[in-house]
């Protein structure tokens, strides 16, 4: 988020140290504990707002605060708070599902800014690495697929992996439908309806998480070796 000097200091706004305070520390708890229930789903700029404007009014008031909520979170907790810009549909016949069909498209993620081996020998769970596994297999298949890809066919390759859509309790997974729904959710993934002459189809495209630079970079890297060793391609859809 790139503001002015002026918007990140709070010294020009009519209201004590004390709220200023106490407003940065409501929005950063708020980021952090949404982050934990939602596990790491995108909080939309429009929450962060309204935890300064219920009681305050003052216009430029909510983007100084959610700046200095950023830098703490940096400063303090070692958190990077990354806005995403949400991506669009790829074919002007594409119409987005209800879950994706927000007003305000500016939303925040949090990434820890720690070496990657601090990361995962002091923080990382190891309970979510067959998740974090899943996410990787997902996004690299659609990624193969030139960054968009057939409900239909998406499934095909999961089947070949042993996921159905009917399995509800994987044994490292648990439910395979609402994992994937989760990718959709944390913006890894979206998911479109296609209305065709046909009838209507899904598809899923890469999203803002995985469009990323560093993140594709990565996924590109990764897939290149796979690719490399001849582990097999994927079916591009038409």
């Amino acid at each position: 988020m790139n503001n002015t000097g002026d918007a990140q200091d709070l010294s020009r706004f009519d209201i004590s140290e004390e709220e200023k305070d106490k407003l940065v520390a409501e929005v950063i708890r708020y980021i952090l504990f949404k982050t934990h229930q939602s596990s790491g789903c995108p909080i939309k700029r429009d929450e962060l707002i309204q935890i300064v404007t219920k009681n305050y009014h003052q216009r430029a008031l909510p983007a100084a605060v959610i700046e200095q909520a950023k830098e703490k979170l940096s400063n303090i907790f070692g958190y990077e708070l990354k806005e995403l810009q949400r991506s669009r549909p790829s074919t002007k016949t594409q119409t987005r599902f209800s879950q994706l069909s927000v007003a305000d498209t500016r939303s925040y993620i949090v990434i820890s800014q720690l070496p990657a081996n601090v990361f995962q020998k002091h923080v990382e769970d190891i309970n979510t690495a067959p998740l974090t596994g899943f996410t990787f297999v997902i996004v690299s298949i659609v990624y193969l697929a030139g960054g968009k890809i057939s409900e239909e066919n998406l499934w095909h390759h999961m089947r070949r992996m042993g996921l159905q859509e009917t399995d509800e309790n994987h044994s490292s997974l648990g439910n395979i439908k609402l994992l994937l729904e989760t990718l959709v959710q944390q913006r890894y993934l979206q998911k479109d309806k296609l209305n065709g002459p046909e009838g209507n189809s899904v598809l899923y495209e890469l999203a803002e998480r995985t469009l990323d630079g560093e993140v594709y970079q990565k996924i590109k890297a990764y897939v290149s070796q796979i690719v490399n060793k001849d582990l097999g391609t994927v079916e591009v859809d038409d």
